[in-house]
């Protein structure tokens, strides 16, 4: 297994350790202004890529990751590259865990299956969350407060002409083709959508309190706006809705299946060359732009820094809102900050498609997890 020279820190500082664990910085692979962690422009197998990261909570839960290379452990196995933006919420112990599990997960069944298929995907998602539940339960008497933390969870996978997009929760993926036209990929599940409720009404018919409006937000139970999740462990077996968890969490009634489900919405796109750029995004980005607004903007600056640019036009929406003056809003310090957005990640990646790109040899991975990475040979 192929490692990245360094792993980042996972606290949200954005800061990078070397394999003696001590900090490193001045590196082109990541760069951080105050709360913002960015990666300007990166190599894939089939093209390139810019990342940015925005923290907004005291401790950030947004995770996410680029991996670039073989997606098997098999010499003849499938190369290609795989994206994750991990969206956490009440907590970042579920999307770091995410971040650290998906994509080994990915590349064992993938290896298995000597492909990548839907059901390679599927299979790592139902792992992923499986592997979660378990310590779930072996922290819960110590930390029982991890059965209310969760993640949201959005991949993608180019592989052989295709891309492959798997998601539970709200954050999305965004394709621009040539011409600046912007189409949504991902399917989400919120409850504020109309759909989203009536799937979980047609799922619980006996439940008249499975969806409900509070504070002129639909929440799933009143507690949670996501219907699919990876950890939310409270809401999924009853085993961990009861003391010592949180008053606020548990629920009167017993439950007799799972509110929440960790199965992913899978769409399988074949990329075609009028396609141009995926645009991965935790839902902060999207609450200030809209989609085709964040293809125009990347349709109209230069590749380099792109995802830094889309951040930063999403916090001056956020500034406006509130009457401010971006220069102030950054000054607020994390924690504060989520009053006025919540933490933010942007992946944009290009699609140079060449079979493979060249300026990305063959015997070469990409790893770049939450905050940076280098390329690596990969062992013979």
């Amino acid at each position: 297994m192929v490692k990245p020279c360094w792993k980042p820190t996972v606290e949200g500082d954005g800061g990078r350790r070397g394999r003696d664990g001590n900090r490193q910085g001045g590196d082109p692979n990541g760069r951080v202004d105050g709360l913002l962690w960015y990666k300007d422009l990166g190599y894939h197998v089939h093209g390139e890529f810019s990342m940015a990261v925005v923290q907004a909570n005291g401790l950030l839960e947004d995770h996410s990751q680029v991996e670039s290379g073989p997606l098997s452990s098999l010499d003849s196995g499938p190369h290609g590259t795989f994206v994750g933006v991990y969206d956490g919420h009440g907590g970042p112990e579920t999307a770091r865990f995410v971040n650290e599990n998906l994509f080994f997960n990915l590349k064992k069944f993938a290896s298995e299956r000597r492909e990548i298929s839907e059901n390679v995907i599927k299979k790592a998602f139902l792992a992923t969350e499986e592997e979660f539940l378990s310590l779930v339960k072996q922290q819960w008497l110590d930390k029982p407060q991890i059965a209310s933390v969760g993640s949201c969870c959005l991949a993608g996978v180019i592989c052989n002409g295709n891309l492959y997009v798997a998601n539970v929760g709200d954050s999305r993926v965004v394709i621009g083709t040539r011409g600046a036209t912007a189409k949504q990929l991902s399917t989400e599940h919120n409850a504020s959508i109309e759909s989203v409720r009536n799937e979980l009404r047609s799922l619980h018919p006996l439940d008249s309190q499975i969806v409900v409006l509070k504070h002129k937000v639909w929440r799933v139970k009143g507690l949670i706006q996501v219907s699919r999740s990876i950890g939310d462990a409270y809401l999924k077996k009853a085993e961990f809705n009861r003391e010592p968890l949180l008053a606020k969490f548990r629920l009167p009634e017993p439950f007799p299946k799972p509110i929440l489900s960790a199965e992913p919405s899978i769409c399988i796109h074949k990329l075609h060359p009028k396609d141009q750029f995926l645009i991965f995004a935790s839902d902060g980005l999207w609450e200030h732009l809209s989609n085709q607004e964040a293809v125009d903007i990347v349709n109209n600056c230069h590749r380099s820094g792109i995802a830094r640019r889309l951040v930063k036009a999403a916090l001056q929406v956020a500034a406006k809102k509130r009457e401010m003056r971006y220069s102030d809003l950054k000054k607020i310090d994390r924690g504060v900050r989520r009053h006025f957005h919540d933490d933010i990640t942007v992946v944009v990646v290009f699609l140079d498609q060449a079979s493979t790109y060249r300026n990305f040899p063959r015997n070469c991975t990409v790893s770049v997890k939450g905050g940076g990475g280098v390329p690596t040979p990969l062992k013979s």
